[in-house]
C-alpha cells in the first residue's frame, strides 16, 4: 500500500473520529435550550437515516449491477447489532445530560479495558501483557481525566452509570459491526444497523416523551447532529480504516477523546484542568500501546 493512501486514510478516520467529538457539546447545547433526550435522538436518526437512504440511492444508480444485494440474513444481523447503536447513543446522550461532557467521553472510552475484556470471554483465553499495560494506563488515565482524586468533585452517580453502559454498549457495537455482513456496501449495513438502532431510540421516545414533541429539533439541531453523528464519521471511517489497518486507524479515531474535551471547553466553557488532561493523554498513550506491534522483524 502507497504511503499516499496510507495518508489519505489518516486523513478520513480523522475527520471523522473529529466530527464525533463534537457530538456530545451539541447534545449539551440542545438541552440548554429545553429539548428532551427522545427529541434529540430521534431527530438524529430519522434524518441519518434519510440521509444514508440517498446515499445508498446515489450507490445503486452509479454502479447499477456491481452493488452486491442485502440478504434477508444480512438485514436482520445487522438490525440486531444495530440495537446496541441505538443503546450507546441514548446512554451517552444521558449521561451528558448529568455530567460534564469532558468527563463523559472519558467513561465512553473505557470501550478499551471493556473490548480487551470481551475478546478475553470471547476467545478463551488471557491477553497479552501489551494489553494488560495498555488496560491499567487507562484506569490510571480515567480516575486523573475524572479528577477523581480532588475530594472537592461530586460527580452524580445517574451521569457516571449512564456513561458506563454506553461504553458497554460501544464496545458491543464495534465487536459486531467489523463482523457482520462485511460483504455488502458500508452504506448499506449502514442502513440496516441504523434501522435497528432506530428500534431502541423510538421505543424510548414512546415511553419517556410524556410533553408534545417539539419538531423544531429537526432544524435547530437534527440535521447538525445526524451529519456529524450518523452519516459524515461511518462513511468517513469505513473508507479510511481500510487503508490506514485497524491499528493505525484505531489510534487515529482516539483524537474524537481531546477534539470533545476542546469542543466542551471553548463552546460550553468546561472546567478542564491539567490533571485531566494528563488523564486523558494517558489514554491516548494506552490505546497507541495496544495498536503498536512492539515486537522486532527479521
Amino acid at each position: 500500500m502507497s504511503q499516499n493512501n496510507v495518508l489519505k486514510g489518516v486523513f478520513l478516520v480523522a475527520l471523522g473520529a473529529t466530527s464525533y467529538g463534537m457530538l456530545a457539546t451539541f447534545v449539551k447545547m440542545a438541552y440548554s435550550e429545553g429539548y428532551t433526550t427522545a427529541e434529540v435522538t430521534t431527530s438524529q436518526f430519522v434524518l441519518g437515516i434519510l440521509g444514508i437512504l440517498l446515499i445508498n440511492a446515489f450507490q445503486k444508480i452509479k454502479h447499477k449491477e456491481n452493488v452486491v444485494k442485502a440478504t434477508s440474513k444480512n438485514i436482520f444481523h445487522l438490525m440486531l447489532a444495530g440495537t446496541s447503536l441505538g443503546m450507546t447513543s441514548l446512554f451517552y446522550y444521558l449521561a451528558v445530560k448529568y455530567i460534564p461532557v469532558s468527563i463523559g467521553i472519558v467513561l465512553l472510552m473505557q470501550t478499551v479495558w471493556m473490548g480487551v475484556l470481551l475478546e478475553m470471554i470471547l476467545e478463551k483465553k488471557l491477553p497479552s501483557k501489551q494489553k494488560v499495560v495498555a488496560v491499567l494506563i487507562v484506569l490510571i488515565g480515567t480516575a486523573l481525566a475524572t479528577n477523581l482524586i480532588n475530594n472537592d468533585i461530586k460527580l452524580d452517580w445517574r451521569g457516571i452509570a449512564w456513561g458506563i453502559l454506553a461504553a458497554a454498549s460501544f464496545t458491543t457495537t464495534m465487536f459486531t459491526a467489523n463482523r457482520v455482513a462485511t460483504e455488502i456496501s458500508s452504506a448499506q449495513r449502514s442502513l440496516y444497523m441504523l434501522l435497528g438502532g432506530a428500534i431502541i431510540v423510538f421505543s424510548f421516545a414512546f415511553a419517556t416523551q410524556t410533553t408534545t414533541f417539539n419538531l423544531a429539533i429537526f432544524m435547530k439541531w437534527g440535521i447538525v447532529l445526524s451529519l456529524f453523528g450518523t452519516i459524515i464519521p461511518p462513511m468517513l471511517m469505513n473508507a479510511g480504516f481500510p487503508l490506514t489497518g485497524i491499528g493505525l486507524g484505531s489510534i487515529v479515531s482516539a483524537l474524537e477523546l481531546p477534539v470533545s474535551v476542546m469542543m466542551a471547553f471553548i463552546l460550553l466553557n468546561e472546567k478542564v484542568i491539567f490533571l485531566q488532561w494528563l488523564g486523558i493523554v494517558l489514554i491516548i498513550v494506552a490505546i497507541i500501546i495496544m495498536n503498536v506491534n512492539f515486537k522486532r522483524k527479521n
